[in-house]
């Protein structure tokens, strides 16, 4: 493997990482201190904010029309679409029923990029999205035994697979042009475009939160949520689609359940057993 592959793995390693420890933080925020909608417009605005604010001291690129026309696109699949149908569809259903959906990601993006991007579906491929499959539905299956609770509905099940189709397509149709901007450029441009659309569906939650009311762990919280979890996991996801096709980055979403399920035993909110070990052993396996 080369030196940019192994750097791109490293890269969206750490974007899961970062993604999966923002679970049970943003688990503690919302929906106590802030409303679910209006965190996920913080995050975009911070991240357009950010991302304009670090392009003025890098290299200033020129982004065609078309290429402009196709980030937007980009930014409502990767983030309008993709955060605030997961968002509605977690409040409408079961953690349980959406962690099993979101595990259909990598199966999506094979198949999308198969149509798409004639990328072929190799037994290696397939055998490596279903062992790490079993490793994330067994974390999903552990918690819903413990909890004994369910609580689903269609329509909740149903916008969050439309979420997970939607940032599956966006992991494809962004696969070319990610290679010819750097990643700052691809995202202040798709951040930009996120905040335009989702500000009229957002301004209202976002104005009731009694920001002084906050107490200093909450603003911790969400400086993770919009920085970490956002700004910088971003980057890394834009740099990891330079270097590695679609299928592979979708790989890495399967770490999440097994990160965010680490922290919540490191906080003691969990603890860690067989079951998570033969998780975390199947996941990696797959990925590998």
């Amino acid at each position: 493997m080369t030196k940019d592959k192994w750097h791109g793995h490293i890269a969206i390693f750490v974007a899961n990482i970062l993604f999966g420890i923002n679970i049970p933080i943003a688990k503690t925020l919302m929906p106590e201190w802030i409303d679910p909608v209006g965190l996920t417009f913080l995050r975009m605005s911070f991240g357009a904010l950010a991302f304009w604010a670090v392009s003025l001291f890098t290299l200033n690129e020129k982004v065609s029309k078309k290429d402009l026309l196709i980030l937007f696109f980009c930014a409502i699949l990767g983030t309008t679409v993709n955060q605030l149908t997961f968002i509605e569809g977690l409040g409408m259903t079961s953690p349980i029923d959406a962690g099993l959906i979101v595990t259909m990601n990598p199966v999506m993006v094979m198949l999308i990029s198969a149509l798409v991007l004639k990328e072929p579906i190799t037994s290696k491929k397939a055998g490596g999205v279903l062992i790490g499959a079993c490793g994330a539905l067994l974390i999903i299956w552990q918690s819903y035994t413990i909890n004994q609770g369910h609580g689903g509905s269609l329509m909740g099940n149903l916008l969050c697979f439309i979420s997970v189709v939607s940032y599956a397509t966006y992991l494809v149709i962004s696969k070319p042009i990610a290679q010819r901007y750097s990643p700052v450029t691809l995202m202040k441009w798709m951040f930009t475009y996120a905040v335009a659309v989702c500000l009229p569906f957002t301004f209202r939650e976002v104005a009731s939160i009694h920001y002084s009311a906050l107490p200093v762990q909450t603003w911790l919280g969400i400086a993770y949520v919009v920085a970490l979890a956002t700004f910088v996991s971003y980057i890394c996801l834009s740099f990891a689609q330079q270097r590695l096709k679609p299928t592979a980055v979708s790989m890495y979403n399967y770490c999440q359940p097994v990160i965010a399920s680490s922290v919540a035993v490191l906080w003691g909110m969990d603890h860690f057993g067989w079951m998570k070990t033969l998780s975390v052993l199947l996941v990696f396996t797959g990925v590998l």
